[in-house]
């Protein structure tokens, strides 16, 4: 007869594997999405790529639309082109993911826990940054 030992906190040793783990499953899906548009350019009409769901929808350019395009451009060094396809996101999304993946990365290797949390005011700024570029991209046609 076994018994079931009751879930504790995760150890530090515990906390670095899933964290290997876990950077490693996403590196090797961000390498083969990054193979595959490599060779599919989404500047092109005709490529099997996901549409944006809210643009079918509705019409209107997302906050992020333009992510695909901007992507395949950073893959091929065209940043003016990048900076085109989707500027806030470029200028403000792409370094704010990198600063808390690294932040995740750095403190799972060092076998602590790391979860982002924004506060309200945090909410509300995303929120707002993305509602104006949202109007103003779609305004300005």
């Amino acid at each position: 007869m076994s018994t079931v030992q009751p879930a504790g906190p995760l150890t530090a040793a515990a906390i670095r594997r899933r964290t290997v783990r876990r950077a490693s499953l996403a590196l090797g899906a961000g390498a083969a999405a990054a193979g595959y548009l490599w060779r599919t350019d989404p500047h092109r009409p005709g490529q099997v790529l996901l549409p944006c769901p809210f643009k079918l929808m509705t019409g209107v350019d997302c906050p992020a639309c333009g992510a695909t395009r901007m992507a395949y451009d950073l893959l091929h060094g065209d940043v003016v082109a990048a900076f085109h396809d989707n500027a806030v996101l470029l200028t403000l999304g792409v370094p704010a993911v990198a600063f808390f993946l690294l932040r995740w990365l750095v403190a799972g290797l060092r076998g602590r826990a790391y979860r982002l949390r924004l506060t309200n005011r945090g909410n509300a700024v995303v929120f707002g940054i993305a509602a104006v570029w949202m109007a103003a991209r779609n305004l300005m046609g």
